[in-house]
């Protein structure tokens, strides 16, 4: 796309979102002309809170589709849009509510906290939601004589483990595209640049391994995590294990400094579905309206509104 045609579409896009009363959302892992439109960008958990708190008419979710259906559960009242119906995860596919009915079964009295990435089905069989950002005050928050059941992501899971001291009943779930990033890719950058600061999503497959290091530039963040850390920090240079879109993020909003991704193969196909014409065509249209059944949307609301509230 030519720069003229971005900024045309850009242009167009904030016209229909003023028209339209939309708020346009969009996770840290959109393409940059998307960011760069969105009123919001951040992780999972920042974008959940501005569903729940917005007071526009139309909420344009530009992540993949847990996340719509999660600001749909926020605010029911809400016409919720994503421009791409086929942006999905992975991560939120690998496990279903059939199948968390049968762990339970399994293991009676147990508490069940899910990670974000998963259906509104699976949300509405949880006790809690959390993400990559608080889920370790959420498994601090719980009775110490309490089961836990975490799903879906094995990786966070192990690092939960690590740095609450609890041990948990973890799903093997992965992201395909965290659990990419292999351990080979870390050791490399730390031959390579040992000067710099390593930031390490937890879902990543090299997670455990990092924490091994003991290394004070080696640290454990969610994307939201990175940003802060980054922006906090006095060092000037930082490779980043996570998908590749935060970079435009980190550049963007920490000018003078340098990022580097640890695997320029870390990209998610999905969350690079949606398209600033995709957007666009959205709010023209209206499409994609994305709804939650009504007993589903109740039942997962309790442990969403649990995951926006613990912090």
């Amino acid at each position: 796309m030519t720069t003229m045609l971005t900024d045309v579409l850009t242009a167009e896009v904030r016209e229909l979102a003023r028209e339209h009363d939309a708020v346009i959302l969009a996770h840290n892992y959109q393409v940059p002309e998307v960011q760069d439109v969105a009123d919001f960008i951040g992780d999972s958990l920042g974008l959940s809170q501005q569903a729940a708190q917005t007071n526009a008419s139309v909420i344009v979710f530009c992540g993949v589709h847990f996340m719509a259906e999660t600001a749909k559960i926020l605010s029911p009242e809400k016409t919720v849009l994503i421009p791409d119906l086929d942006a999905g995860c992975s991560l939120a596919e690998s496990i279903t509510a059939d199948q968390l009915r049968s762990w339970k079964a399994e293991h009676p009295g147990a508490l069940v906290v899910s990670y974000v990435n998963t259906s509104a089905d699976v949300k509405a069989e949880s006790d809690y939601c959390c993400t990559s950002g608080n889920a370790q005050a959420i498994i601090e928050s719980l009775p110490a004589d309490r089961q836990i059941l975490f799903l879906p992501d094995v990786f966070l899971g192990i690092w939960l483990e690590r740095v609450t001291g609890r041990k948990l009943t973890v799903w093997m779930g992965e992201c395909h595209v965290h659990a990419g990033i292999r351990p080979a890719d870390i050791e490399r950058w730390q031959d390579e640049a040992p000067d710099a600061e390593l930031l390490v999503h937890p879902e990543c497959g090299c997670a455990s391994q990092c924490m091994a290091f003991g290394n004070e530039r080696t640290h454990i963040l969610s994307t939201e995590g990175m940003v802060r850390f980054a922006k906090e920090s006095s060092k000037d240079r930082f490779l980043v294990a996570t998908e590749t879109g935060i970079l435009h993020r980190l550049g963007k909003e920490i000018p003078g400094k340098t990022f580097e991704a640890v695997s320029e193969q870390a990209v998610c196909q999905y969350m690079k579905m949606i398209t600033l014409e995709k957007l666009h065509t959205s709010l023209r249209t209206g499409v994609y309206e994305v709804d939650v059944e009504a007993d589903i949307a109740r039942r997962a609301r309790r442990a969403v509104e649990r995951m926006v509230t613990i912090a």
